[in-house]
């Protein structure tokens, strides 16, 4: 999963404004509201701004809103997805995200082309087995009532017993948009991921598969500037030259250090690069770090890898808008307090550390259930 630089896929003509990995880092953090939380916002808002939150583990949409919201409640965010205003779907990257219920319902159209490539990768795995007759008998199962996948993947083994049992479970979730139901995804409440589609879960049908125009605009403006590649690495999806090349007229162009050519907003925030950047406590998986080829933006080159472990992603610490470390919390019940350990890439300067250790106390007093105390601790720097 270590972001790679890609090779330019257009290359910018040399009158085209420069941008430097400084000047992408704060105009990125600026559309992510990472500069400085917002209060103009609404978490409904948020996420639909921020085209839906990585969420495959339960807590990251949470301490993702806390890191952009100004007065964040978590109560707040779960009231939204159990009232089926937000819903955890599979969408980009084949991934679950948050998304708002009207962008379940469009987004998900928009990239199927990426769930069929997908399962074009386990067909090996499926032989024998009609995906239509499959589409239709998982949806009469969890339109009955949610299942789990385990019990999607045992009823189609029943049916095609000499099946892979793991494509059969990707299978399901490549031909239908299936949620999350809750509790799964409330916040302090437990729950195994149990399934249904879309469709049955918010009371209506998605409309036709929309143009990908309008989903480049709003990528831009909570991602940009960025490559047709960066996009097209948020997406999942393919050939998108064409959308920009079409939308071109009313965009404005940049060019990397690379010379990679950068699309971007006409009127979109592009702040001077020596402006300040507070220290942020992101969550694992947090889009800021998935969501371009050319991660550099963001990810220093020598800390490449370091916010990965196999397939598991760390608590992430930025510092100067940067990766500069990762980060763990315990709480302890019995004595209501909370720790939160942070273990730097690099030696942080005083001032630096001051200010990630006010980030988070202010994070342990706003998202733990200690009531009596907690504290910060620096750990062994990672070299």
């Amino acid at each position: 999963m270590a972001p790679q630089t890609p090779q330019p896929s257009r290359t910018a003509t040399s009158t085209a404004p420069l941008l430097i990995p400084r000047a992408l880092n704060r105009a990125t953090l600026a559309r992510q509201h990472l500069l400085r939380r917002t209060a103009a916002l609404t978490p409904k808002d948020a996420v639909a701004h921020l085209v839906g939150l990585q969420a495959q583990n339960v807590k990251p949409p949470y301490f993702a809103l806390w890191a952009r919201l100004e007065g964040f409640r978590p109560e707040d965010l779960s009231a939204l997805i159990e009232a089926r205003e937000l819903v955890r779907i599979v969408t980009m990257r084949s991934t679950i995200h948050l998304h708002t219920a009207d962008d379940a319902l469009t987004l998900r159209p928009l990239v199927q082309a990426a769930r069929d490539r997908e399962l074009k990768m386990f067909r090996g795995g499926l032989q024998g087995v009609d995906l239509d007759r499959l589409a239709a008998t998982v949806r009469a199962l969890v339109e009955e009532r949610p299942y789990t996948m385990k019990e999607i993947r045992d009823v189609l083994l029943e049916e095609w017993p000499d099946a892979s049992p793991q494509a059969l479970s990707i299978a399901a979730r490549c031909v239908l948009p299936l949620v999350q139901v809750t509790p799964r995804g409330l916040w302090g409440r437990g729950g195994q991921v149990a399934l249904t589609t879309a469709e049955h879960w918010l009371g209506r049908t998605p409309g036709p598969v929309p143009a990908p125009d309008g989903t480049v605009l709003r990528y831009l403006a909570a991602f940009g500037p960025a490559s047709v590649k960066d996009m097209q690495t948020w997406a999942g999806l393919t050939r998108l030259s064409e959308v920009f090349e079409r939308l071109r007229p009313g965009l404005v162009t940049f060019r990397d250090e690379n010379g990679v050519e950068l699309f971007d907003l006409p009127d979109a925030p592009r702040p001077d690069p020596d402006t300040p950047a507070p220290p942020r406590f992101l969550p694992e998986f947090d889009n800021l770090l998935l969501s371009h080829a050319d991660r550099t933006r963001v990810i220093p080159a020598e800390y490449w890898g370091r916010a990965w472990k196999g397939n598991q992603a760390f608590r992430t610490l930025l510092v100067d808008g940067f990766l500069a470390g990762v980060w763990r919390f315990e709480e302890d019940a019995k004595t209501k307090s909370a720790t939160l350990t942070v273990q730097p890439f690099g030696t942080l300067g005083r001032a630096a550390r001051d200010e990630v250790v006010a980030e988070g106390e202010r994070l342990l007093a706003d998202m733990t259930g200690a009531t009596t105390s907690y504290d910060v601790r620096f750990g062994d720097v990672i070299g």
